[in-house]
């Protein structure tokens, strides 16, 4: 697919959070699923100031795509750890770090000219089933930490039409081992098949 090398020769990532990489799975996988015409809109839980959310609306434009594109984030940084997240390589990761207010992400949609997304602000646990669309056809999820990743996939997965895809962020990150044992306990019984790539789990259903 070259679509996300040509995005990604034209628009530079605006946070080292996330590298070129990294956007180029998240773009290839969302023009997978809208060359399939899977039913659903797109969401993403965890945008901080943006970065991968002016891809996504980048490439939905492209697409003439008329799927609606909510984002959740509280703009209020990291939450709190729980055990699950414990590790030494992970001891930079505190709560209330990587804050970034909701108007800073709604400066770089409007520098780069780019319709908003569908905003929620709050924290995962705190969204009501009107918060998340009915059905879903691609997911983003950076949670960070275990239960903000738990919670999501809560949100997401019960919606995901047949044929959708989630990606996982931070997945087998020595620093952060609380997003692949969410994901483990998740869907213990039932497991999808995940690949990873760049710490990125991709699940399909």
């Amino acid at each position: 697919m070259y679509l996300a090398d040509e995005l990604l020769r034209r628009y530079r990532p605006i946070s080292e959070q996330v590298s070129g990489e990294d956007v180029k799975l998240v773009l290839n996988e969302l023009e997978s699923v809208l060359k399939r015409s899977v039913p659903g809109d797109v969401v993403e839980f965890g945008c901080y100031i943006g970065t991968t959310s002016l891809f996504i609306r980048r490439l939905l434009d492209v697409h003439h795509s008329n799927k609606a594109f909510h984002v959740y984030d509280s703009f209020a940084g990291l939450p709190a750890k729980e055990g699950q997240d414990a590790s030494p390589a992970g001891d930079g990761f505190k709560a209330g770090e990587l804050a970034a207010g909701k108007n800073q992400f709604i400066r770089e949609f409007r520098h780069a000219g780019l319709q908003l997304p569908v905003i929620h602000k709050a924290w995962f646990e705190e969204l009501s089933e009107n918060d998340i669309p009915s059905e879903i056809s691609f997911a983003f999820i950076d949670g960070d930490f275990y239960r903000s990743t738990v919670t999501a996939l809560t949100h997401v997965w019960p919606r995901l039409a047949a044929g959708g895809t989630v990606l996982i962020d931070d997945y087998g990150r020595e620093a952060l081992p609380g997003v692949e044992q969410a994901v483990h306990d998740f869907f213990r019984g039932s497991p999808p098949q995940v690949t990873v790539a760049h710490n990125i789990a991709v699940l399909k259903k």
